[in-house]
């Protein structure tokens, strides 16, 4: 074990349980006596290299309880993405501080980072453990079977259409709902747990995974839309065409990006009404609607899933009981061992940073616009207790008299 201070910091996009890892990893550290302060970046990274530091220390067990069970980063987040120089200023101000441990939770960016800050201590022949914490609602970090946050997101898409599906069904016509995911199609092939019915919605699910053709689209809604009279739609924000370009920049004359370059997908409604726009106009549909979910799949309070909630406080647990026993650096990820039950190891860094995990095609219809029974399968124990269902009216008909 290193003596010394304890650093926590979140990164990237919040998540409804990313407080419950927080917590987990502060209260865990507060148990040995190697360590000496427990401290909270603001900001992740950021706040780190500005000395930007909470004294969890001094927090009560109690009030970090109820901070636990409060969706978003209550350390407050960053989207900073480090390169060597911004990490050599990270590790720079942890020797100076004299932190012993850095626990990082956060998402692809964030395991890079972390893995940067390890090899930098290493050069430097620095006794510093860094572990990243999962976290992301896309569900795209490496090895891990899923990802802390995502279950409680992919639980608010399921309920959010499962109520789009009845609102549909009341007034038909064709609903349009975009769903969070750049490169992978998770929290989008989520909203198919919402269906109790085999006419129910979302009738089309596109995913990133799948090439997307605009002509094609129409087609489906329109065929979807005669044989059930109505047509709900999820669709992923970074669905793109078969040369790779995002379906928004083929639309849209004038598109945001961010300070990564990346096209701005999330925080605006433009691909829901360019799609809505496409569907009016190639097939004739009078009655199309389009929402983007946005950020309210981040943070929903109220919608959050018990297991997810369980596996963000363990994860964060075992990040600090991996430092503190372990030899290396690395990343906690979770392996599932049973219809449902997981287990916890600690994986090189350098098998997760970076890259992205997408939807393998065992959960991809072969239509390519749906997913398949194995994905619901892997789903369902991840949303806990307690999913609403929707029932409806049986169709006892009552013979016609003036209208035979």
């Amino acid at each position: 074990m290193f003596k010394g201070k304890v650093v926590v910091a979140q990164g990237g996009g919040p998540t409804a349980v990313i407080n419950q890892s927080m917590v987990g990893a502060v209260l865990e550290s507060r148990k040995f006596r190697n360590i000496d302060l427990v401290y909270g970046a603001f900001h992740g990274v950021r706040g780190i290299v500005d000395e930007e530091f909470l004294d969890l220390t001094q927090e009560t067990t109690h009030n970090l309880e109820m901070v636990a069970e409060t969706p978003s980063s209550a350390l407050g987040s960053t989207r900073d993405k480090p390169d060597l120089k911004y990490c050599q200023e990270v590790f720079k101000v942890l020797k100076a501080h004299q932190v012993g441990y850095f626990f990082y939770i956060g998402g692809n960016d964030s395991s890079d980072t972390v893995r940067i800050v390890s090899e930098e201590a290493q050069k430097a022949d620095y006794d510093l453990r860094c572990i990243h914490i999962p976290k992301t609602i896309d569900n795209d970090l490496m090895v891990t079977d899923h990802c802390p946050g995502f279950p409680s997101a992919a639980r608010f898409v399921a309920q959010a259409f499962s109520g789009v599906n009845l609102d549909n069904r009341a007034l038909p016509g064709v609903y349009i709902g975009v769903v969070m995911g750049r490169h992978a199609g998770f929290l989008t092939a989520a909203s198919a747990l919402g269906k109790k019915f085999p006419d129910d919605g979302p009738h089309l699910i596109y995913m990133p995974e799948r090439n997307f053709d605009v002509d094609q689209f129409a087609a489906d809604v329109k065929a979807t839309y005669e044989k059930h009279g109505r047509c709900v739609v999820a669709v992923s924000e970074g669905i793109h065409d078969a040369s790779g370009e995002p379906i928004i920049t083929k639309l849209c004359d004038d598109v945001e990006r961010d300070a990564h370059g990346n096209v701005q997908l999330s925080g605006t409604g433009a691909l829901a009404d360019l799609l809505v726009n496409a569907v009016k106009k190639k097939t004739g549909i009078k009655r199309v609607r389009g929402d983007t979910l946005g950020y309210l799949q981040r943070s929903f309070v109220g919608c959050v899933s018990d297991v997810d909630q369980r596996e963000a406080r363990e994860v964060g647990e075992k990040a600090v009981q991996f430092a503190m026993w372990g030899d290396t650096d690395g990343s906690v990820t979770i392996h599932r061992t049973g219809f449902y039950s997981v287990d916890y190891q600690l994986t090189p860094l350098r098998e997760v940073a970076g890259k992205t995990k997408v939807m393998p095609d065992a959960f991809i219809a072969a239509n390519g616009h749906d997913v398949t029974t194995e994905f619901l399968m892997y789903l369902r124990p991840l949303l806990g207790r307690g999913m609403p269902d929707a029932y409806r009216l049986r169709d006892n008909r009552v013979p016609k008299v003036l209208n035979k």
